[in-house]
């Protein structure tokens, strides 16, 4: 399953870039495949793993911050892997009217 999360500290002003590595740290350090981006960031792995990385980037955030907002959405699919990669690619390869 692939998992666009968002997390950031509701009250800790305009600059939250140094709560977002935390979060970032948390997440690379899951080894589980994933994509930062501007607005979030995607996370590929199975239920139990994905949200055991979530759980830990909450309780992170919550030593730091006291309210914080939280988005996920999830896409799954069974049987696919590297789907992160692979929805990109597919989408692109159409741009250039390849159907690889």
């Amino acid at each position: 399953m692939i998992v666009d999360f968002t997390i950031y500290p509701t009250d800790a002003g305009e600059s939250v870039s140094a709560y977002v590595a935390e979060v970032f740290r948390i997440i690379e350090a899951s080894g589980l495949s994933c994509e930062h981006h501007a607005m979030g960031t995607n996370i590929e792995g199975d239920w139990d793993e994905v949200m055991a990385v979530i759980k830990a980037c909450r309780e992170r955030m919550l030593e730091r911050a006291n309210r914080i907002s939280i988005s996920i959405r999830i896409d799954e699919r069974k049987g696919v892997s590297d789907g992160i990669k692979k929805k990109v690619s597919s989408a692109k390869a159409k741009m250039t009217g390849s159907n690889t």
